[in-house]
């Protein structure tokens, strides 16, 4: 089958548009319309990093569409099927098999194994297989674990993003936190990310909720949604955030930039007994430097990967939240057609726009 997609390639510095052929989808695998696909951080770093995924290579890693041909052993989907994409796992570790499949112990090789699935106008192989999927394309081969059907009444165009960054900042708060009713929260950085758990804070009726970013934009965004307060992370923040909660600090806080030095904030403006979420993706060689009796009042540091969520369930549940008027995620997407990619990348980088979505 002809489809589209964008391609890496190692030298290249950007997307390349190419027309490719990809072959028919093999034991649980299943081959995907993509209707609409977010873009990532994780996919700008994969791309800049070949030594994670090598090149030449489709990308994408949150892809929605519609089931066009499904592999052997599956008996559950249906051609038709509207689907989400999420990341990979193998069913099988005990983390799956105990419904967490984001901490599955074959997490890196179900999710950055490349596989032969794109062929080039010249026959040569172009990898897929990212995250399970490899969404930046018309159609996409998608491994079983990595589909989760949904009702056909959803716009299926806009729930790429669920499949990855927003069940991931969403999770953070209904999965791991679980504030009760009134506990104080502070978010460090308002993208999707962010963004998404300030919804899930306000579901989960937090006072106050503090938003901290570098981007007067993204902290506009924040108190329009229903932060209480936000902070511009040039000024003394921490500081600050004490002197809003009376010096005693914060139930919970929620680390979404991957900076070392707002990890130490995040962690410094906790109350005793509080709890900072890691969700961030830093630098492999990252380190960050914490005091230690800070942490003896009972601190906890929680590192997140996909908001502890498992993708079968939470997804249709944040579905749900959204057709209820709770979950407002579409407020911080922009629309792009999949030919436009690089374009959308640079407006990403510029803060332009939140969250990206491509529609092939």
């Amino acid at each position: 089958m002809k489809v589209q997609a964008a391609v890496v390639r190692e030298n290249l510095k950007e997307f390349s548009i190419e027309n490719l052929t990809i072959r028919a989808p093999q034991k649980n695998e299943v081959l995907v319309k993509i209707v609409g696909v977010g873009l990532c951080h994780t996919d700008l770093l994969t791309k800049s990093s070949p030594d994670i995924f090598p090149s030449p290579a489709v990308l994408g890693h949150e892809g929605a569409g519609i089931v066009e041909a499904i592999g052997d052993d599956i008996t559950d989907l249906n051609v038709g099927d509207h689907v989400v994409l999420t990341f990979a796992s193998c069913g099988k570790c005990p983390n799956c098999l105990n419904q967490q499949p984001a901490y599955c112990e074959q997490f890196f090789k179900a999710s950055f194994t490349e596989k032969e699935v794109y062929q080039d106008e010249h026959h040569h192989p172009i990898f897929g297989g990212f995250f399970g999927q490899s969404s930046f394309a018309t159609y996409a081969i998608a491994d079983y674990r990595s589909v989760v059907k949904i009702s056909k009444n959803a716009p299926l165009k806009l729930l790429g993003p669920l499949g990855c960054g927003i069940q991931t900042g969403a999770g953070a708060i209904f999965n791991t936190l679980k504030p009760k009713k009134g506990s104080s929260i502070v978010i460090f950085g308002a993208g999707a990310v962010g963004l998404s758990a300030l919804l899930a804070a306000i579901i989960a009726q937090c006072s106050p909720i503090i938003m901290v970013d570098m981007k007067e934009e993204r902290l506009s965004l924040a108190k329009k949604l229903g932060a209480t307060h936000t902070i511009n992370g040039s000024e003394d923040v921490v500081k600050k955030i004490k002197a809003l909660s009376d010096d005693k600090g914060v139930n919970y806080t929620l680390e979404c930039t991957g900076i070392p030095a707002v990890l130490r904030q995040a962690v410094d403006v906790l109350a005793f007994l509080g709890t900072c979420g890691v969700i961030g993706a830093a630098d492999p060689k990252a380190e960050v430097s914490l005091n230690i009796n800070q942490i003896l009042n009972g601190k906890t540091v929680r590192g997140i990967i996909e908001g502890d969520s498992n993708p079968y369930e939470f997804i249709p549940q944040l579905i749900k939240l959204w057709e209820e008027g709770k979950f407002p995620f579409d407020q911080f997407i922009k629309e792009y057609p999949l030919a436009d990619i690089n374009l959308a990348i640079t407006e990403t980088h510029q803060g332009e726009v939140i969250k990206a979505v491509l529609i092939p």
